[in-house]
């Protein structure tokens, strides 16, 4: 074969709506019109987008989900490798973040072909941007865990953490995880951005704990972006300015209990970091 006659394959991560359905670059819309293969994260879904700007779908449309895009990534790799232009979409915003496509981009990224993109939407970069907090350095957690012990972990390290935090929640999950949240940073700030794009949007700014507040008093229903404040340098209490005030406390024959309320209320540190603390300081005096 002459190589005048070979056609670069390309695959190509395409950003659709959030919710308004205006809300798409030109060339997104002109890879959807021309793309041999489009794989969707919900097909019925994407068929809205493709009606709304009468874009004839013609059997080019498949699915790809959490439950299948493993095995369809050496599928989409030929694709990509006869020449084909593959688009990858997701029910809304850019695929990849907390959706499918992360795969088949490091399967074709792998098999040395090209992979591309036609950036637009992302509901993290949208809610990050309208909540009023520091957008320059940030860290997206995806879904929080469904597990306490897992999400535990997850809140001793945004204790310490300076950056932004973006997580999305469920609308059935968002009261109990911003209960859980109230103990740990209830002064800190927060948003909650709620079907943004969409006829119903709403965005909740105050404290973690005025934001907990009101949610529980109200039927929650959409899509959420959660966006918390990062901890402030000042608010980060050295490990040994807790050991030193629980020592005294226990020096003077308080008892542990007292000791880790007084040094939790005066340093504002979480319980059960000087709860852990104070049991390591008994069991070292007991040696």
């Amino acid at each position: 074969m002459d190589n005048s006659e070979i056609t670069v394959g390309q695959l190509v991560l395409v950003a659709t709506p959030l919710g308004n359905l205006g809300d798409i670059s030109r060339r997104a819309l002109e890879l959807l019109e021309s793309a041999d293969v489009i794989y969707a994260e919900d097909t019925r879904r994407s068929s809205t987008l493709f009606s709304a700007h009468s874009i004839p779908v013609n059997g080019r449309l498949r699915a790809l989900h959490d439950h299948n895009e493993a095995s369809l990534c050496d599928q989409v790799v030929a694709q990509v490798a006869g020449g084909r232009t593959v688009v990858v979409i997701s029910d809304a915003g850019t695929p990849g973040i907390s959706d499918p496509g992360a795969r088949v981009v490091a399967a074709v990224a792998a098999a040395g072909l090209r992979v591309t993109t036609a950036p637009g939407p992302s509901a993290v970069i949208a809610a990050l941007t309208i909540s009023a907090l520091p957008t320059e350095r940030f860290a997206m957690e995806g879904f929080l865990p469904r597990k306490y012990g897992e999400r535990e972990l997850l809140y001793a390290q945004w204790m310490v953490e300076p950056r932004t935090i973006v997580f999305y929640e469920s609308p059935q999950r968002l009261a109990a995880t911003l209960g859980e949240m109230v103990s740990l940073f209830a002064t800190r700030r927060i948003c909650v951005a709620r079907e943004m794009t969409k006829v119903h949007e709403e965005v909740l700014r105050g404290t973690v704990e005025e934001i907990a507040d009101y949610v529980i008093t109200r039927e929650i229903l959409g899509e959420i972006v959660v966006v918390l404040e990062g901890v402030h340098e000042t608010e980060i209490v050295d490990d040994e300015l807790i050991r030193a005030a629980l020592r005294d406390q226990i020096d003077e024959g308080v008892s542990t209990r007292d000791a880790v309320a007084y040094v939790e209320e005066s340093l504002g540190v979480a319980h059960r970091i000087v709860y852990q603390m104070a049991l390591e300081l008994r069991a070292d005096d007991a040696l």
